[in-house]
């Protein structure tokens, strides 16, 4: 069943919606949540506090603000389905700290009729280049775009952006049948803490859906296994001038040689698909004590636990080659949620249907990273992932499609329904 067309009233709404959104700086510090503060930044506070006021004016129930700025709320059950099973829907307030999201600027080309666009900063987004670009100008899509001075943050808010429109038309067609629906925003998604302080127990929801992806049809039910590796490399330090008679140890040159020893072929720039890699993330230090973090990534567990060891032999090694020591910890960031969600089928089967009956065809990739769902699968709510319409994102490149935004949104309305009869 389809409810919105693209160039409805909606639809305006929705554009007018998330490019409100953009505007709103919420960029998160991996520093700050690594540390354990969440939300890791103040604009962060803000921009709950802003949804929280919008949902509250549009007739959402139980509106709240948790102490580290979860956004909670909910739409009571039609009349005659107050015994559907409740579900939650998720997205992300904050934006990646790798590129600015501050005065995001948003352009819109409506028609876009497949012109070279060239933003700042020698950014150029070329059809011929980008598929999903040349697609949109083949349906006179409506798209937006950055300036090329920051990123968009259709990362995540595309997925707020969906998620409110889609509630906001089924409050205002009570004749469209649905259980309790909850929602959820979150911070820190970004930094791979956002469900760290998720408050839990508000949830009713058995079962939950993220709206964080990207292309059309993409229906994500699976992702890496994920850990980060943080290795300190101790050194011995000396002056340069008696280096040799004091046996001066360079922890810099052992981390150095580390990092190098990774395997190549296995980085995120020579790898995709279910390819897992290795990527330096950060380096610091000095002679005497020198820090590397890096991420690890595999869609198996058991391979998983060979990168891990990987990391401690060529670790070792380039310690012993200096003659220093090392150290390595290996903390977890989130499981495949591919077995959680294999254990309850019918919460993947339901979603299926949904794209199929707005004639979407479902395509199931897998996530080269995660999601606040991968952690929330683990927790025992388990929750695969809806397309946006957002591409290119943490780049100053990005872009979102309002059709595909506009099918993202008719989709999880169709999904309330089809939920409700379960």
């Amino acid at each position: 069943m389809k409810f919105l067309k693209t160039n409805s009233p909606e639809a305006e709404q929705i554009a007018e919606r998330f490019i409100r959104y953009a505007k709103i700086y919420s960029q998160s510090s991996s520093e700050n949540a690594d540390k354990g503060i969440i939300p890791s930044t103040p604009q962060q506070v803000e921009f709950a506090k802003t949804l929280s006021q919008e949902l509250t004016d549009l007739g959402f129930q139980n509106v709240e603000v948790s102490e580290h700025s979860y956004v909670y709320a909910n739409i009571p059950a039609t009349k005659g389905f107050e015994n559907a099973k409740t579900f939650c829907l998720l997205a992300h307030m904050d934006t990646v700290e790798e590129v600015s999201g501050l005065n995001v600027n948003p352009q819109v080309f409506k028609d876009y009729d497949g012109q070279v666009i060239q933003l700042k900063n020698n950014i150029v987004l070329d059809p011929e280049k980008i598929p999903a670009l040349k697609q949109a100008a083949f349906e006179k899509d409506t798209i937006i775009t950055t300036d090329g001075t920051t990123l968009l943050g259709g990362d995540d808010k595309a997925g707020i952006t969906i998620i409110v429109s889609a509630l906001r038309y089924l409050m205002s067609h009570p004749e469209i049948p649905h259980g309790l629906i909850e929602v959820m925003f979150s911070p820190d998604e970004e930094t791979g803490h956002g469900m760290d302080k998720v408050p839990l127990e508000k949830l009713k929801s058995k079962f939950a859906y993220t709206v964080d992806g990207g292309h059309l049809g993409e229906l994500e039910s699976e992702c890496f296994n994920a850990y980060r590796s943080d290795l300190v490399f101790t050194g011995v330090s000396s002056h340069t001038n008696a280096a040799r008679a004091n046996g001066m140890v360079n922890a810099i040159s052992m981390a150095s040689a580390f990092i190098q020893s990774l395997p190549r072929h296995e980085a995120p720039e020579t790898t995709d698909g279910r390819l897992g890699f290795y990527c330096p993330l950060r380096f610091s230090g000095s002679m005497e004590e020198a820090q590397v973090s890096l991420f690890l990534r595999d869609f198996d567990k058991d391979n998983m636990e060979k990168r891990k060891a990987m990391v401690e032999q060529l670790a070792d090694a380039a310690a012993s080659s200096f003659g220093g020591t090392v150290r390595v910890e290996h903390i977890q960031q989130y499981l495949n949620m591919r077995e959680g969600l294999e254990k309850v089928p019918y919460v993947k089967d339901i979603l299926i249907k949904a794209f199929e009956e707005c004639g979407v065809e479902p395509v199931m990739t897998p996530i080269r990273g995660g999601t606040d769902g991968s952690r929330l699968t683990e927790m025992g709510i388990p929750t695969p992932n809806i397309f946006t319409g957002a591409h290119n994102y943490h780049s100053a490149s990005e872009w979102v499609s309002l059709s595909q935004m506009v099918k993202a949104t008719d989709i999880v309305i169709n999904l309330s329904t089809l939920i409700s009869k379960l």
